[in-house]
């Protein structure tokens, strides 16, 4: 048991980046506007995405290389439109996922004085966005890959236990009989709902890229990391995701179904009201330790998306370019800090808006990382006796024709 714990890393990291704006935003608002009703949306989409995040690590223990090798190998045109789409989602990501963390730290730890530069005030969320950064930066640059694990294992752990216990005693105060009748959307405002809570959940697709080099990492810190034993780290990592996923939505049902109640667009008031929702139901002693659970789940998803992004970017340009490239992970990782601090400054009052945009560019794009996963998995680069099942051979055939399916059914609806 115990060194089945030690050999948990990469599959808490993906639980880490996965479980965040897709669980503490859109799951609850799912929950708070169609009750219990997309259930299946969150069920089907978390089925259909399975084989091609489980690629990443079975690929990287198969080989000792990243899916970005194997991309390189399926032809270097293929790595470029990695680059390119990474380049084009990567800032707009770092800053929905950063913009809820500031929120909620600036809702827990207090305000700071707003700070005037010539015709500019940036204000508290703005200046907790560039400490947030910071401190990411710092842990990653002086703690590396090490600290991350380290530090998953223990975010992941009290995240279940707060939810479980958010989620009972919820039911229990709960005077509304739930309704599990399922919903689905006809608008265009609910499909391009409906879509969005799809597009993260419960993570992009190329976090399988990131899940790769994680297993790489792990490799090469404990000699009992396996094919097995990582395969086992992404399924405790993968249903975790869905199991707390599923929690919020009873939350946001549970709390503010038929409510007459909506969340704000603004960060800082999402963050209230966010937190006042748990209060309201566990009490007032909760506010701090629920706050901190939810802080702590977007810290995560912040830390390990700041570490992941420019990780990839990093090996993709030594792969395009050389190895002695100067876009390196220190470079990448002040681009994308510098980046999502800019963005922030002129878009802090559209939280909505950027995760809206950032989680339909994710699933728009996700087609494309299903069919190249796949083809890769199922190549002559990869031995024999890890490649693909019948059944699971099928469930990607399956899941890639729903993730294009779905993507052509928004495109026609915009």
């Amino acid at each position: 048991m115990i060194s089945r714990l030690k050999n948990l890393g990469p599959g808490l990291l993906f639980a880490g980046a996965a479980i965040g704006v897709s669980h503490l935003v859109q799951s609850t608002r799912a929950g708070a506007d169609y009750g219990l009703g997309l259930i299946w949306a969150l069920l089907l989409v978390n089925i259909c995405k399975y084989p091609f995040f489980q690629f990443g690590p079975r690929y990287a223990m198969a080989t000792n290389e990243s899916l970005l090798d194997g991309y390189k190998k399926l032809g270097k045109s293929v790595l470029k439109i990695y680059y390119f789409l990474n380049f084009a989602t990567m800032f707009t990501i770092q800053t929905a996922v950063t913009i809820v963390t500031a929120g909620l730290a600036s809702s827990l730890f207090g305000d700071f004085r707003s700070i005037t530069i010539g015709s500019k005030t940036i204000s508290s969320i703005e200046i907790w966005t560039i400490v947030l950064s910071l401190i990411c930066i710092s842990i990653l640059i002086l703690g590396k890959y090490k600290l991350l694990d380290r530090l998953m294992k223990i975010i992941v752990i009290t995240l279940t236990i707060s939810t479980i216990i958010a989620v009972a005693i919820a039911y229990n105060n709960s005077t509304t009989p739930l309704s599990f009748t399922q919903i689905i959307p006809e608008n265009s405002a609910d499909v391009a709902f409906l879509i969005a809570f799809m597009g993260w959940m419960p993570a992009p697709l190329d976090v399988s890229i990131w899940q790769s080099l994680w297993c790489i990492e792990k490799n090469k810190t404990i000699n009992s990391y396996t094919p097995k034993s990582a395969l086992f780290d992404f399924n405790i990592g993968f249903v975790s995701t869905i199991f707390i996923g599923i929690g919020f939505v009873c939350l946001g049902s549970l709390v503010m179904f038929q409510s007459g109640e909506t969340f704000s667009d603004s960060a800082g008031q999402f963050a209230n009201q966010l937190i006042n929702m748990y209060t309201v139901n566990l009490g007032d002693w909760a506010y701090i330790v629920i706050g901190v659970a939810a802080f702590t789940t977007m810290f995560s998803t912040t830390l390990t998306t700041l570490d992941a992004s420019p990780r990839a970017m990093a090996k993709t340009s030594q792969l395009l370019f050389s190895k002695t490239t100067f876009l390196n992970y220190a470079f990448w990782i002040v681009l994308l800090s510098t980046g999502t601090i800019l963005i922030f400054l002129f878009l802090a009052s559209e939280m909505g808006l950027l995760v809206k945009i950032a989680t339909i560019l994710s699933f728009i794009t996700a087609p494309f990382f299903a069919i190249i996963n796949y083809l890769l998995i199922s190549s002559k680069h990869v031995p024999k006796e890890w490649r693909p099942s019948k059944k699971m051979h099928i469930l990607s055939w399956l899941g890639i024709i729903f993730l294009a399916g779905f993507s052509i059914w928004y495109l026609t609806t915009l």
